[in-house]
Formats: structure tokens, sequence, C-alpha cells
């Protein structure tokens, strides 16, 4: 990939397919995101939405195709590729019998985070949590799992952030921080996220692309089409 598309794309991905016993999940799929774009991925169950975000984060590698996240060919630079990604899927993906810093501190090391300590009270105090710091995971309601969630995807400031239906379980005061995370992501960086809300959706990103059966059968631009419109071209296209 030339230099100057390193520069500017965060995800090149070309013909993806992931099966599953003879299957097709994901099916000759084609996603590009620039620097500073925000994608949404709606579309019934069983689209292959959650599979090809997976792929995206680098956590499955796909079966045919070629893509590349942050310059990084996957799978076989995977891991240089992790270091700039932030996930967050159905799990928040955090340790349950460590308690909520106990678990940032653990990911700051592993992210390599100068001053960890005054990043992890930052991010704790941005998400609510900073007065159960101490406390045990496991004794987390799952909305407050979710928001160490967002701590955790936050921590080391990633240039992608990939989103699997992220207000599972949240709140409203929840949502709300989920939307103002949305709202910080910068000209530097890039995000794709998966949701059931169309409105949210329309409300959060440029584009958004319309799941299927594998395939993208639909693309949208926000900017262009009034939020029934979407609604509209999705029910038409998932009927």
């Amino acid at each position: 990939m030339p230099n100057d598309q390193q520069h500017t794309t965060l995800i090149d991905g070309h013909g993806l397919v992931r099966a599953f016993g003879g299957r097709r999940a994901v099916n000759e799929v084609d996603i590009t995101l620039q620097r500073g774009q925000k994608i949404a991925i709606v579309g019934p169950n069983g689209a292959g939405k959650s599979t090809l975000m997976r792929m995206l984060a680098t956590l499955m590698r796909p079966d045919v195709g070629h893509l590349h996240i942050l310059g990084a060919s996957i799978p076989t630079q995977a891991m240089r590729a992790r270091a700039g990604i932030g996930y967050l899927g159905h799990d928040p993906m955090v340790y349950l019998d460590l308690t909520a810093r106990q678990n940032l501190e653990l990911f700051a090391d592993l992210y390599g985070i100068d001053d960890p300590q005054d990043r992890v009270v930052e991010v704790l105090s941005l998400v609510g949590l900073l007065a159960r710091s101490h406390d045990c995971v496991r004794t987390f309601s799952r909305g407050m799992a979710q928001r160490l969630g967002l701590a955790r995807l936050m921590l080391h400031r990633p240039q992608l952030v990939l989103l699997d239906e992220p207000s599972t379980g949240l709140d409203r005061s929840g949502r709300a921080l989920l939307d103002a995370l949305i709202a910080e992501i910068g000209p530097a960086q890039g995000m794709v996220m998966v949701t059931h809300e169309i409105d949210r959706a329309h409300a959060s990103a440029d584009e958004v692309l319309i799941m299927r059966t594998g395939r993208i059968v639909g693309q949208v631009s926000t900017r262009a089409n009034s939020f029934g419109d979407l609604a509209a071209v999705h029910e038409e296209l998932t009927r």
C-alpha cells in the first residue's frame, strides 16, 4: 500500500469473506474508512455485521480477501494494527475479578501509556466510575461494566474506534456518554459502529451501510438524506 494511502486510509478491505460450516457470514464485502470519517452498519440479525466487525478489529481473519488496518496487512501484521484500535463489542472485555482501576492499569501497561495513573483516573472520571474505581468488576451492573468497557476503549486514544452495539446495557446517562464520545472523535481518527438503532446511525455517522445475508446491499449518506429516507431504504432492503 502506498505511503500516502497509509496516511489517510484507516480501513481498506476488498472481497472479504468469512464462512462458518459452508455458510458465508460475510460474503465479498468491500469497505474503506478514511481519517475523519464515521460509518454505521445496520441490518437484521444474522446479516454478518458482528463478524465483519471482528475482522476489522483483527480478532478474526478473513478466509478470502485483502484487508489493511491502519496501514498494516491483516492477519500477518495484526499486532501492529491493534495498538491503534479501540474496540467495544457486546462483551466489555474486562476482567471480572479485578477492580475497575486494576483493569485499566493492566491495559495501560499493555499499551505502554505515559503517565498511566493520571490517564486511568481521567477516563474513570469521564465514564462516571471514579467513586467505584476500587470495587471488583464482578459487583458491577451490566451498564457499569459497559461503561468500564468505554473507559478501556478510550484509554490509549485510538486512531480507529470500532463499536458493536455499544449502547447495550447502558442507561440514559450512559447513552449520553456514548454519544459524547462519538461526537469527540476527531479528524485524525475514524469510527465504524454496528447498531440496530437507525436514529443513532443517522445522528452519529456520515455514511450508513446496510447489510443483509453477509453483503453490503445499500449505502446512504446522512449528509444528503433525512432520517426518514434512511429508515425507508433500510426497511426496503432488509424486509
